[in-house]
């Protein structure tokens, strides 16, 4: 009866294996191994005489699709599932731990010869039962304890099945020295496919390979734990690398992702050693808290239900060589396809053949919101252990255009979309490999795939090249660069790269580097680059034409377009004061790209999108117009920057600009759209405008007021003296009468004295007019001849026999306005 296998991974392209595959079921065993001579021998004559072909990726570690040719994997595949002489599964598909019984394989020669017919030839004889000890005898005793630690079968290399040891019995580090030491070394020939994260101004390495020598081949997966600052200058030869103690409960793995937030590092998938034989546990999720230096494991992470994702509930299976990017600002993180194979998943069978993918796991950090997932909308945040969404069909991810891949690279461009978007460059599998004339753009906001035409001579197909984004000053651009990858087609001629290229958005325009005359670093595949200062800083590599030990550590300047032996740190040596590493004029924004302080628009790229140095692209809309999506409706988050710049037309003409310059800003749910604190500080600094005009109107009618009040009191006193108070006439008299009852009056007196006692002007105090012989107030005499009696008694009432004071001027401006009118 044939074998069935389900698992909710991609389903691989032939039609010989099922597409319901689930990893999480645990397969039919038979009742035992075929131990006789006349099972093993049936068993060689249906078995295909698999050759030992070139390795087609150094990446794609050893496996069962990298001991047999084309021809040969589609027959071993339906063997394996099909066979009714062979129907014992070799790994355990649930959680428990393997038999000392089923630890003991069988190990299969790869060719056996037919057995003649006669016995009775005692050459014959020994000859059969030297066979059958190599075949049966040698492996058992391999990995017996007798023979000490058991290690990789040099029997089993060609054959079906590789005994598999617990996978406590596995050290941390595999090299010769690594189990003597806590602090990870970072005396090394090589290193190559390690994970990175970059958080304020320090850059972090966990695991991948590393050698001791140039010869080395095996025994080269490492869990080192390494650090390197980048918050003063520093020379390539003498790189500040510093070793962290190596976390031994953490497999070591390669081609994975280490995510960062602002404070921790999550580290996502990777594939576990194929030489020595290792084996993957269960996938868990580890997160490292940068303040505290403490590992923390997540354990049996399960997708969710969100836009385009699988249907939740799901293990998160660990995936390799896909292409990862983290968004501190949204706190995500993002790993696009990839593969899945006895190195990266828990109990898969060695006969069923690499699987590539093309779905995007998402993680949202613990603490983070994200719309995306049903479970987050509201506001709601996710928990300590995160939320996990397996997109699957989004726009055309699920089309046959849009095709499975491995080994690219992934970069977060801020606008366009409220989020960004992010695009995707190279990658393929072991016999294809994905354009860069047209390339693949996620839509973050959306959870949509859209394909973007690119514009000018696209680079050589390749997978495994590195790629960062630097933003120009004012965000009018922003500009991918891509370094290194290899070709591995054909796999007898396999090339590695070692040129720059830079894809200029939203023109969406490839433009080589010339590096010519430049000491350019040997070409490489499976190294990191992260982006600071406005300078990449290239770390390992994998390099088959020159196989020698070096430092692999290498600088780059965007804005210059040279490699360099030092790296400026330009930004001072406190991070805290920019954490992003942002421009100037994106410092205050959060979707502000980081890394790229100090940036400015190469030459090279001027002549193609227009503006200068600090930006004012002119081409602001992809060369071949997007139909569909963000790019046919959104724009680039734009700032405004102060100084002197040059702008280069298009065609060419130079014109120097003074003064600020600043375009549209694209439309961002939170961050690129309204901006809250610029409302709420134009508001404020409004308010204070028209506060200090009020303040400044009050100042000059009360300083009006009291000269006229100090000029009535001086000839008040004057008249008093003369006995002339009973002839004076028009209006200025009228400050000294009052028509008002005594009961007014004495009503504004207690009121007025109430003010000037809490707001005097500290200009002297000068005492209340005095009362003026033969003026009676109450029956009206001495009012003046022709004036107007209603309009004096106002004033008179304005004045109210005291000195006027500020408060009391603020308090009622046109009351005192009218006073001076009247003057």
């Amino acid at each position: 009866m044939p074998r069935e296998f389900a698992f909710t991974t991609q389903s691989h392209p032939s039609q010989q294996q099922s597409s319901k595959l689930d990893l999480g079921l645990p397969v039919k065993r038979t009742r035992g191994n075929p131990t006789s001579r006349a099972q093993l021998r049936a068993i060689a004559e249906k078995m295909p005489n698999p050759s030992q072909c070139p390795r087609q990726s150094v990446f794609k570690e050893v496996d069962v699709d990298g001991v047999m040719d084309e021809s040969n994997r589609s027959t071993h595949a339906s063997f394996a599932a099909s066979s009714d002489n062979m129907e014992e599964d070799y790994f355990s598909l649930g959680n428990e731990k393997p038999s000392d019984q089923s630890r003991r394989r069988v190990h299969l020669v790869e060719n056996i010869d037919a057995v003649p017919g006669s016995r009775s030839s005692s050459t014959l004889t020994r000859l059969l039962f030297l066979a059958f000890f190599m075949v049966v005898m040698m492996p058992l005793l391999y990995d017996m304890p007798i023979l000490g630690k058991p290690g990789p079968s040099i029997i089993g290399a060609k054959a079906g099945v590789i005994g598999r040891p617990g996978f406590e019995d596995i050290p941390s580090r595999t090299g010769p020295l690594a189990a003597k030491r806590s602090i990870s070394s970072t005396d090394v020939c090589n290193r190559w496919s390690q994970q990175s994260a970059l958080v304020n101004g320090t850059i972090y390495l966990f695991g991948g390979h590393a050698t001791e020598t140039a010869d080395q081949t095996d025994g080269t997966w490492t869990n080192d734990f390494l650090s390197m600052d980048l918050t003063k200058d520093f020379d390539i030869a003498s790189a500040p690398l510093k070793g962290l103690p190596q976390p031994s409960e953490i497999p070591a793995v390669s081609n994975g992702y280490l995510w960062q937030s602002y404070d921790t590092l999550y580290l996502y998938g990777g594939e576990v050693s194929s030489a020595p034989r290792a084996f993957p546990p269960p996938f868990s999720l580890w997160a490292y808290d940068i303040k505290n230096a403490k590992w923390t494991k997540h354990d049996n992470p399960k997708t969710s239900v969100g836009n385009y994702s699988d249907g939740g509930d799901q293990p998160v299976q660990q995936a390799a060589e896909g292409a990862g990017v983290s968004i501190p600002e949204l706190g995500r993180g993002y790993y696009f396809a990839g593969h899945l194979d006895p190195f990266t998943t828990q109990g898969w069978p060695l006969p069923i053949p690499r699987v590539y993918l093309k779905s995007l796991v998402e993680y949202t950090f613990p603490g983070y919101t994200n719309d995306g997932v049903e479970s987050l909308r509201g506001g709601k945040t996710a928990g300590e252990d995160g939320v996990w969404r397996n997109i699957t069909q989004g726009g055309i991810q699920d089309e046959a255009k849009f095709p499975n891949r491995a080994d690219s690279a992934l970069v977060h461009v801020p606008g366009f979309g409220a989020d960004g978007i992010l695009v995707n460059l190279g990658g393929g599998t072991n016999n294809s490999y994905t354009q860069m004339n047209i390339v693949d753009v996620y839509d973050i906001a959306t959870s949509t795939w859209y394909k973007q035409s690119t514009n000018g001579t696209s680079p050589i197909l390749r997978v495994n090249p590195c790629a960062v984004a630097a933003s120009a000053p004012d965000g009018t651009s922003t500009n991918i660069y891509m370094y290194g990858g290899q070709n591995l087609i054909p796999p007898e001629n396999q090339t590695q790269y070692g040129d720059m290229w830079i894809l200029t958005i939203p023109s969406f325009t490839w433009i080589e580097v010339d590096t010519t005359h430049q000491s350019v670093p040997p070409p490489r595949v499976g190294h990191t680059c992260n982006l600071y200062d406005s300078q990449i800083i290239s770390i390992g590599g994998y390099k088959t034409l020159d196989p020698i030990c070096d430092t692999g550590v290498y600088v780059f300047d965007t804005t210059n377009l040279t490699w360099q032996n030092t790296f400026k740190a330009l930004s001072g040596g406190d991070p805290q004061s920019n954490p992003q590493n942002q421009q100037i004029a994106q410092q205050k924004d959060p979707m502000g790209l980081s890394g790229s302080y100090g940036y400015e628009v190469p030459a090279a790229v001027q002549a193609i999108i227009g503006g200068g140095a600090s930006g004012g692209a002119t081409i602001t809309a992809p060369a071949k117009t997007a139909t569909d999506g963000p790019l046919a409706t959104g724009k680039p988050i734009t700032y405004t920057i102060q100084g002197t710049f040059t702008i280069t037309g298009a065609d060419g003409s130079v014109v120097t600009e003074t003064g600020t310059t600043s375009s549209t800003t694209a439309p961002s749910k939170g961050h690129s759209g309204p901006n809250i604190a610029a409302i709420v500080a134009g508001v404020v600094a409004g308010f204070f405008f028209v506060l200090a005009c009020y303040l400044g109107f009050c100042a000059w009618v009360y300083r009006r007021q009291l000269a006229l009040y100090k000029n009535h009191v001086a000839m008040t006193q004057r008249n008093a003296l003369t006995g002339g108070g009973a002839n004076m006439h028009g209006e200025k008299a009228a400050f000294l009468t009052d028509s008002r009852t005594s009961k007014e009056r004495s009503t504004e007196q207690s009121s007025t004295a109430a003010v000037t006692s809490g707001g005097n002007s500290g200009n002297g105090s000068i005492p209340p007019v005095p009362p003026i012989a033969g003026l009676h107030h109450d029956s009206g005499e001495g009012m003046p001849v022709g004036g107007n009696s209603t309009a004096n008694s106002s004033s008179e009432d304005l004045m109210a026999g005291r000195e006027p004071t500020f408060v009391g001027v603020l308090l009622n401006p046109r009351r005192s306005l009218r006073v001076i009118n009247r003057d």
